[in-house]
């Protein structure tokens, strides 16, 4: 599974509906409407790289309001609730 940070600049009268339409569509898992340098971030998640090129120009970038699309490719996840998890494996409650 590949995951994909896109970061979307957006025009901002349409920001609640264009967001609304890309947690839509399939392969996106999440969109979060934000503060900062971009009006929206979206977590992809895809089985490969030709579902990635064809999700984010052919459909994300054609959604009304979207003005410029940055994507950045996730090569490995760290979470500390991950790394809890891993420390209890094997430990077995009294």
């Amino acid at each position: 599974m590949i995951t994909a940070i896109v970061l979307i600049s957006a025009a901002a009268d349409r920001i609640p509906e264009t967001a609304q339409e890309i947690a839509d569509i399939e392969g996106v898992s999440e969109v979060y409407s934000c503060a900062g340098d971009v009006d929206l971030i979206a977590r992809v998640r895809v089985a490969s790289h030709e579902d990635l090129a064809a999700l984010i120009p052919a459909k994300i970038s054609k959604v009304d309001g979207v003005v410029h699309t940055d994507t950045h490719i996730a090569f490995r996840s760290y979470s500390s609730a991950d790394t809890d998890s891993a420390f209890e494996i094997g430990i077995e409650s009294a």
